[in-house]
């Protein structure tokens, strides 16, 4: 058995390999709903054989979507539809898991086909935005209102009621989406964090916004699932998130009880030099992996496109678990196409044996 397919226990879960689904917003929700459309979208990838099946950011409020089109569960009437995405995941033998998100002042935007444009508030399907501070992602954009403490308190708290509709939906693990410049990325890069109280200057007190979040979920999310968080681990300019803080990070978090570190990069800043080729992100996840060690689960993510790259990476202790995007758009049955390449025997759905013996 390859270690790609190889089972790995956290906590009370198992999954059957270690294939996940990198959370990608798709925008096709209306009012944050999931529909048939998600349905088949996710339930293809389950199919495929992933290990774990990882819902695109989910808005933990409406104006913590990204754009107009994203999911949502910030609202009970929304756990009906991921209720049956879960129950379909879970029948194929994956893992349902969740990314749970807030937009920040990346938030109010109309997307689709890759591209996106600014919506102000006011403007037909626009909203307000809100960030540490008073700072715009890009000229286009608007300028977002301070945070204050009430606000801190009030988003907070949606991440716990969105956890606990995770829980109701029959999701086994949650991931704190903490990444690509959203609202709590926005905290921790002192870039968009200008704030003067306790929520800014040193790297604990920037920290402490999604500290405190993982301290409320967790008072609510069983003992036994696993907690993921996805981190950018470099904003890829000086004056940004560092390596070093990432690693710093990964320690905190798993003196705070998270089970697995998703370790991408970017998206603080528009047009930051990004070097993207195959596997351009493992040396931040093998970085971290190596500083860490066995404290936490440690996944990688970016431009991994075959088996044998994702196996060596896994061999070479890397990482942990492998998280891939866009070659599971390409082809939902990735992980049964590397599993015949790794001579590595997995369930395949019986009308498909014949395509994949």
């Amino acid at each position: 058995m390859s270690k790609l397919f190889s089972p790995l226990t956290v906590k009370s879960v198992t999954f059957k390999n270690r294939i996940f689904t990198s959370p990608m917003c798709m925008y096709m929700a209306e009012d944050g709903f999931a529909g048939d459309w998600h349905l088949i979208h996710y339930g293809s990838r389950a199919m495929g054989g992933a290990g774990a099946i990882m819902l695109e950011a989910t808005a933990v409020r409406a104006d913590g979507r990204i754009g107009v089109g994203d999911l949502g569960i910030w609202k009970d009437e929304h756990i009906k539809m991921l209720s049956k995405i879960v129950s379909f995941i879970k029948s194929t033998g994956s893992i349902p898991a969740i990314q749970l998100a807030h937009a920040g002042r990346k938030g109010s935007t109309w997307a689709s086909g890759g591209e996106s444009r600014p919506l102000m508030p006011g403007e037909e399907n626009g909203w307000e935005l809100i960030a540490p501070s008073a700072i715009a992602f890009s000229p286009a954009m608007q300028t977002p209102r301070e945070m204050t403490l009430k606000d801190i308190e009030e988003i907070q708290q949606a991440f716990v009621d969105a956890a606990m509709r995770a829980l109701k939906s029959g999701f086994e693990l949650i991931e704190i989406h903490s990444a690509h410049g959203y609202l709590i990325n926005e905290f921790l890069s002192p870039i968009p964090n200008k704030r003067t109280d306790h929520y800014g200057g040193t790297i604990e007190n920037r920290a402490r916004f999604l500290f405190e979040i993982i301290e409320k979920v967790k008072a609510v999310w069983p003992s036994d699932l696993p907690i993921a968080v996805r981190i950018s681990a470099t904003d890829w300019t000086e004056e940004g998130w560092t390596i070093s803080d990432s690693v710093w990070l990964s320690k905190e978090l798993s003196k705070k009880g998270i089970d697995v570190i998703d370790v991408s990069s970017g998206g603080m800043i528009p047009n930051a030099k990004i070097t993207v080729g195959s596997g351009y992100q493992l040396p931040f996840a093998s970085t971290i992996k190596r500083e860490v060690k066995d404290q936490l689960l440690v996944g990688t993510v970016g431009m991994i496109t075959n088996a044998h790259q994702a196996e060596t990476i896994l061999t070479n202790g890397d990482a942990d678990l492998i998280f891939i995007g866009r070659e599971l758009l390409r082809n939902p049955y990735f992980p049964l196409v590397a599993a015949k390449q790794l001579r590595s025997e997995i369930p395949v759905p019986k009308p498909y044996e014949l395509a994949f013996k």
